[in-house]
């Protein structure tokens, strides 16, 4: 299962990218697509256009890293975003590393606010 920070957020950039682009490219991209800083410490998500590779670019203290995992069969299969919307949750994104498929999956509904009051 995918451990992360709470205060790490995921963005996607929507656009498929060249997986030969690095650090600086992919970098531009994450300002100019998804408008977020790459400095910030979040997960910027790149995939290609056939969608069997992602990349994921995020800054670690003092220098860019980039994790990048190559399916052997398959595809990743991103949850449908609005054009406006770039970013998903962090179970999200480890349920897209495990396999899972979100157009046949779905939320359950969970807590819906507190009952009233005498009821």
């Amino acid at each position: 299962m995918l451990s992360l920070p709470p205060a790490v957020r995921v963005f996607c950039c929507t656009n498929p990218a060249d997986m030969r682009l690095s650090f600086d490219r992919l970098a531009h991209m994450a300002d100019a697509l998804v408008r977020r800083d790459p400095l910030s410490g979040h997960l910027f998500l790149f995939r290609n256009k056939s969608g069997d590779k992602i990349k994921i670019l995020y800054w670690d203290r003092d220098g860019y890293a980039i994790w990048y995992k190559r399916l052997e069969e398959g595809t990743f299969r991103f949850p449908t975003l609005r054009s406006d919307e770039v970013e998903i949750e962090t179970w999200q994104l480890a349920a897209l590393l495990g396999g899972i498929d979100f157009s046949s999956a779905r939320r359950r509904r969970r807590f819906d606010g507190l009952p009233e009051a005498g009821k």
